[in-house]
């Protein structure tokens, strides 16, 4: 009774906030047992349906437009300087084909972060975790390993160190290893490049929103088996501060644009530059290094000739397919490079519609580049990162045979 009076007499209780009066009364809504999740889950496709066929399509169209005007007017240059043929075609058909269809799929990349960035600027995201984890607990995990898998929707090369955060050793690994169902932007070109192709336009946002859907269906399938066989036990508790809703800071939002901009522009002017001059190389020289002007002659189908009959079950045993699948280990979006190259733009009319859902089902599952695997290898050892690469290829395979397998059934 004295404590009791004491605090009466003493204690003074400040009010209740505006801000968290409001941030309360959203959250009764935005994380409420039975609305948290249709509320997440049409966020998310909203904003695919603005970025793919919106916005970001509108701007795609337009960069594509600028990139095509930019090749033609130094394809003419070359012309006039009377550049060597084969010079002419490195620099046209290798290097400028290629990097150019890659900065054409950047406003989108752009427009979907930049809707990410309010989500998480607003402290949304935030919101996101908690009512994860719930689900996550009953797959072994617990909210927490929701954020770094959440930021493999970006880059895995992050979301893979982020898991030092978690306190558990065996929550850790479990989250390393899922992280690659989680659709990184690399991959974000090939989707939009075959969707574009063989997807009508109303219908390209749901055929995105599936396939993020459809990995994140085969990571819990994953997770599960996890779980009951080389991950028992369970996870341990999460406890997280919500912040208050707030408007997104314009600062915040441009400096996490540039980033992911300045990052994506760094690989297409190094790494996805020297896989297309590879590529190039390889295309017009055969074994004894003479040009060519047969591409079945080529070193390129030779190397990937062996390698295209694995695919044959899949719908797309074409020895240029496996080429770029496997430039995809050094950067994702050196797959749509590749393509260009080899392809020059009519892959719609050499491949079937069920065999492009076939080759999206493998791109979206198989194994992460080569800065993923080595993230994997620094933080779990090489056993781990050889064996994450070669499962990541086996259920990709799978998961396209069976796609194929249904399409044909169809």
């Amino acid at each position: 009774s004295f404590l009791e009076d004491l605090c009466r007499t003493s204690v003074v209780r400040p009010r209740e906030s505006k801000e968290h009066k409001r941030s309360m009364a959203i959250d009764r809504f935005l994380t409420g047992k039975y609305t948290a999740v249709p509320c997440f889950l049409g966020i998310m496709a909203v904003i695919f349906w603005m970025t793919f066929s919106g916005i970001g399509a509108w701007l795609s169209d337009g960069m594509a437009f600028l990139v095509n005007q930019a090749i033609a007017l130094l394809d003419h240059g070359l012309q006039v300087l009377h550049v060597n043929a084969v010079v002419h075609s490195l620099i046209i058909d290798g290097a400028a084909q290629g990097i150019g269809s890659v900065l054409s799929f950047l406003p989108g990349i752009v427009t979907l972060f930049f809707f990410l960035s309010i989500l998480e600027d607003t402290g949304y995201m935030a919101r996101v975790a908690f009512v994860m984890d719930r689900p996550l607990r009953k797959l072994g995990l617990s909210g927490r390993s929701f954020v770094p898998m959440l930021v493999g929707f970006g880059c895995s090369v992050p979301a893979i160190m982020a898991t030092r955060t978690l306190s558990s050793e065996r929550d850790r690994r479990m989250t390393i290893l899922l992280t690659p169902f989680m659709s990184c932007s690399a991959k974000l070109p090939i989707y939009t490049m075959l969707v574009g192709a063989f997807f009508p336009r109303p219908y390209r946002a749901l055929a995105m929103v599936g396939l993020y859907v459809f990995g994140i269906l085969c990571g819990i399938l994953y997770a599960g088996i996890l779980k009951l066989t080389k991950f028992r036990g369970e996870p341990v508790p999460f406890v997280m501060e919500l912040p208050n809703y707030r408007l997104p800071g314009l600062k915040n939002v441009a400096q996490l644009l540039w980033e992911k901009a300045r990052d994506f522009l760094q690989k297409a002017f190094t790494v996805i530059f020297a896989a297309t001059i590879v590529i190039w190389f390889l295309q017009n020289f055969d074994l004894q290094l003479r040009l060519t002007a047969d591409p079945q002659a080529s070193i390129l189908a030779r190397i990937a000739g062996d390698i295209a009959p694995l695919f044959a079950p899949l719908g797309f045993a074409d020895w240029r397919i496996s080429t770029a699948l496997i430039s995809g280990f050094m950067a994702k979006e050196s797959v749509v490079a590749t393509l260009e190259v080899l392809f020059g733009g009519s892959i719609a009319t050499l491949l079937s519609p069920l065999a492009a859902a076939s080759l999206l089902v493998f791109s979206l599952l198989y194994t992460p580049c080569i800065a993923a695997v080595a993230s994997v290898r620094r933080e779990l050892g090489g056993k781990w990162a050889v064996g994450l690469a070669l499962w990541q290829c086996l259920i990709a395979w799978v998961a396209a045979f069976v796609t194929h397998g249904i399409g044909l059934l169809l």
